[in-house]
C-alpha cells in the first residue's frame, strides 16, 4: 500500500535510508530533518513492514525534487520504486509544478518516468543546500535529471 508517510514511520524511514547513505548511495537524513519534511514523503508498506519511500521536496514556485527514493533490497524489482516515483510526479502535477528534478545513481530508472539528463549547471544554486552535507562534495558525481511537466 502506497500512502503519505506519518509520524510513526520516521525511524523506519532513516533506518532504511541509512542503508544506502552509509554505502555512499544517497544523503543521510536526521531524524530531526524527517520529522520536519515528514510531509514530503511516501512510504510503501505491507502487512506493517516498510518496503518503501520516497519524497517530493518544493525548491520553488516552478520546481521540486524527487529525493529520497529507497526499497528495501529483499523487496526490490517489484515496482516499489516506479510507483513511489509516480506518485511523487502526481503530486507536482496536482499541485501545479512545471517541472522537477534529482540527483541519481540510477539515470536509466528515472529515464523510464521521462526525466532526461541535464548538466547540474542548468540547476539554480539553491538546490545545493543539501550538498553541503554530503561527503563528495564538491566533486558531485550523480547525475542530474530533469522531467518537464
Amino acid at each position: 500500500m502506497i500512502r503519505k508517510a506519518q509520524i510513526v514511520d520516521v525511524k523506519d524511514i532513516q533506518k532504511l535510508l541509512m542503508t544506502f547513505a552509509s554505502r555512499g548511495d544517497m544523503l543521510s537524513r536526521s531524524l530531526s530533518e524527517l520529522y520536519e519534511s515528514l510531509r514530503d514523503f511516501y512510504v510503501v508498506e505491507e502487512d506493517g513492514v516498510l518496503l518503501g519511500v520516497s519524497a517530493l521536496h518544493i525548491v520553488w514556485e516552478d520546481l521540486a525534487e524527487v529525493r529520497s527514493v529507497a526499497v528495501n533490497e529483499d523487496a526490490g524489482r517489484k515496482g516499489i520504486g516506479s510507483r513511489l516515483v509516480q506518485a511523487c510526479i502526481d503530486e507536482a502535477r496536482e499541485i501545479g509544478l512545471k517541472r522537477i528534478f534529482c540527483l541519481t545513481y540510477k539515470p536509466d530508472f528515472f529515464a523510464k518516468h521521462g526525466f532526461r539528463l541535464v548538466d547540474k549547471a542548468e540547476l539554480p544554486h539553491k538546490v545545493w543546500g543539501d550538498c553541503i552535507k554530503c561527503p563528495k562534495f564538491p566533486d558531485c558525481d550523480e547525475n542530474a535529471m530533469i522531467l518537464d511537466l
